[in-house]
């Protein structure tokens, strides 16, 4: 090989335009010995080291103005082991050459890689603190296939994009350079100039951390070590375990008094995480805390996948959030995104000029609702970076499961798309077959590699088989939300109770399809936005009976068949919709406001604790014998009367009187004769209620009712639901 490089080429590299830096770049064996070159802007001289010695073996020359050096050692049996000494004028820098050092990716993990079946494609693409022949450094990695130069660049090179152009491995479309010296917590971004000569400055698709917003660099960070799930946080994620779920926006769950600045992520481990213990929740369900440049997309609008957002802390102080959380025995859910992402400038869209990671077409790529685009699930790349995502939260951090937002929206082509708005898929259908058969790859793959943790559909149709086994024709996730019946019983508990008679079956319809899925009973923060209002402001009447219906309403709730899941705020009726820019009416819990506010808070915490103690309410969510009618048609009455059973047929009676009348000597045909105990009356004076009732119990009568031998008397208070229990 010749050791002589032609002026143009050097212009194309000394400019950032040559494609293939390794080429020139770094030590070469030539007929003359081994060639040394090296682009160094703005050094007035380099010089070639002994690594062992650290003697000078050769100064080279600078061939060119901009900044190319050159020279050749004599030659040699064995390769030159090598340093460069670089003199910037008024400072001398010892460092490794880059350009010495050979391929990166290993032939496995790039087949991988490309067929889309890597379980951890995290490990080798993004940032990675090393070492390589004992030098420290970072390695990078990056899948832009069709781009003609990528370059990383970052405050370790003054953001040059000249300095350090990656190499590239044409059979799978990554580009890779390890750069000594780079340590954790610099900040660095790719530089790539595109298919078509555009320039465009990128964020790493693979990053673990990266600038507080508006800044939007990555920033090189340990890859966190793996978490191991306990049997504890399994058998809490059991279909059979009661499941109570607190959602949360950390931006806004609290904010500091004197700045409304936000609470860090250690600050959260200690307010947030005692007072989730304390009102009895099990789970904690995070609004997405992805990288997100806007505040107001709530995190839904994701362009940092793998970092947690810097916005309250380091990766270090959200893991210190779970592991907190783990020790007082609540789990962690995440909200994740893999429906759509943002267009902003340094995210994945166009990345390499291309419609890289979404559709190119409109019809398929963008999403009009939301004004953001779509991944293009056909692609091996992109599944492989969204399914490896899933995996990375649950492994690195603990997650214990996965809340998946948006699913209806990934599994049709026409989701809120007119006729001539979407493209059919092979067969002619609406489905998105690939986006499918990702959502099944992914959550078959958690099944395997984290035994427990669970993945949740938020799914708006009524698509069949969403908590089914992908080999059963599903789409294999454990639970899914149950939208159908939010919307039913809030449209039912928004009437004016003289109207609810004509509307109800609105409260019984659910039970129709309880056991189609397994389903999740959310209030979730999509109910409390957007002109919505808040769940006590949709209830009808005074203020005593708008607590009253809530109250009455959270009774139902919980004792209905179905995991649950409330918004913060909704355990202590906040009145005002959410406002993600501040924090929740804490102060409503003061003495002033009457104690309305604490008397539903004192509710929510015991529903929660009564929810864990009496099995009959989550042990058989999903059997049929865990459910009973007792009084599903008493319209005029607006009364509803139904048992929940667990295993070994203990029972709890629940039974709710949607109107503001008291209703005496009402008969309920039981079962299983004997004494009742009152367990929980949602009309207690300790909640703020009316305190009528059954005076802590009431004895069966053998007394014929709905088609039952025996029968209770009972005294329904107004707006109310009351929990019975037999005594052994």
């Amino acid at each position: 090989m010749s050791g002589t490089i032609d002026r143009g080429t050097i212009q194309q590299l000394t400019s950032g335009h040559y494609a293939d830096p390794f080429s020139i770049l770094g030590i070469h064996k030539t007929a003359d010995g081994y060639a040394i070159r090296t682009f160094a802007p703005d050094a007035t001289q380099v010089s070639v080291l002994d690594k062992d010695t650290q003697k000078i073996l050769l100064t080279l020359t600078q061939t060119d103005q901009t900044g190319f050096f050159s020279g050749t050692l004599s030659p040699s049996e064995t390769p030159y082991r090598y340093q460069l000494m670089i003199d910037w004028g008024d400072a001398q820098q010892i460092i490794e050459d880059p350009y010495r050092f050979g391929p990166l990716l290993q032939e496995m993990d790039a087949w991988l890689l490309s067929e889309g079946t890597h379980l951890r494609p995290y490990e080798r693409l993004g940032a990675h603190l090393t070492s390589l022949d004992n030098v420290d450094g970072v390695t990078f990695a990056v899948w832009a296939p069709n781009a003609t130069r990528v370059s990383v660049v970052g405050d370790f090179n003054f953001w040059d994009g000249r300095r350090h152009p990656m190499r590239f491995r044409r059979e799978s479309g990554i580009w890779e350079l390890f750069i000594p010296h780079i340590h954790e917590g610099q900040l660095y971004k790719y530089e790539i100039i595109d298919c078509n000569n555009v320039t465009r400055l990128k964020a790493d698709p693979y990053a673990f951390a990266a600038e507080m917003r508006p800044d939007t660099a990555s920033r090189v960070s340990q890859l966190p070590s793996r978490v191991t799930m306990t049997q504890q946080r399994r058998q809490a994620n059991d279909f059979t375990a009661p499941m109570s779920v607190y959602e949360v926006h950390l931006g806004s769950w609290r904010r500091h008094l004197h700045d409304n600045s936000w609470l860090s992520y250690r600050e959260l481990a200690e307010q947030l995480i005692p007072y989730v213990k304390d009102m009895g929740f099990t789970h904690i369900e995070l609004l997405p805390i992805n990288e997100h440049p806007f505040d107001g997309s709530w995190g839904y609008q994701p362009v940092g996948m793998y970092a947690p957002t810097r916005r309250f802390g380091t990766l270090e102080d959200f893991r210190y959030l779970i592991e907190t959380a783990h020790q007082a025995g609540i789990n962690i859910l995440l909200d994740w995104v893999p429906a759509h992402f943002p267009s902003d400038d340094h995210g994945l869209a166009q990345f390499d000029g291309t419609a890289q990671f979404e559709y190119s077409d409109p019809r398929e790529g963008y999403h009009q609702d939301w004004n953001t685009l779509i991944y293009n699930y056909s692609r091996h790349e992109v599944r492989n970076y969204l399914a490896g995502n899933a995996l990375y939260w649950i492994e690195r951090f603990g997650i214990d499961g996965l809340r998946v937002d948006a699913v209806a929206s990934m599994v049709y082509r026409d989701y809120s798309r007119a006729e001539g708005e979407w493209i059919p898929n092979q067969y002619g259908g609406n489905e998105n077959l690939e986006a499918i058969e990702f959502i099944r790859y992914t959550n078959k793959t958690i099944g395997i590699e984290c035994p427990g943790a669970i993945t949740v559909a938020e799914e708006s149709t009524d698509f069949a088989g969403v908590t089914l086994p992908p080999e059963a024709g599903g789409l294999g996730f454990h639970y899914k939300w149950n939208l159908g019946w939010m919307h039913d019983t809030l449209d039912y508990m928004k009437l004016d109770p003289v109207y609810r008679q004509y509307h109800h079956n609105l409260m019984t319809f659910g039970m129709y399809y309880a056991h189609t899925e397994n389903f999740v009973l959310p209030l979730s923060h999509d109910e409390v936005v957007h002109g919505k209002r808040s769940l006590l402001g949709r209830m009808p009447g005074d203020t005593w009976q708008q607590f009253a219906n809530l109250r009455a309403y959270y009774g139902f709730m919980w004792a209905h068949p179905g995991k649950k899941l409330l918004f913060m705020g909704g355990e202590f009726a906040q009145g005002r919709e959410w406002n993600h820019d501040g924090s929740l009416d804490w102060h409503l819990l003061d003495p002033i406001h009457g104690g309305w506010h604490n008397g539903v808070q004192n509710l929510v915490r015991d529903l929660n604790h009564c929810y864990q103690q009496q099995a009959p309410l989550s042990q058989l969510d999903y059997a049929e014998n865990g459910f009973e009618w007792l009084v599903v048609d008493d319209h005029q009455n607006s009364v509803f009367a139904f048992i929940r059973r667990d295993e070994s047929g203990n029972e709890v009676i629940v039974i709710s009187n949607f109107t503001p009348v008291l209703r005496e000597n009402y008969r309920v045909g039981i079962n299983l004769p004997g004494q009742y105990q009152e367990i929980l009356n949602t009309d207690s004076e300790y909640y703020r209620g009316s305190n009528a009732g059954n005076l802590g119990g009431v004895h069966s009568e053998e007394i014929p009712s709905h088609n039952r031998a025996h029968s209770l008397s009972l005294v329904l208070p107004p707006l109310s639901t009351l929990y019975l229990q037999r005594e052994a």
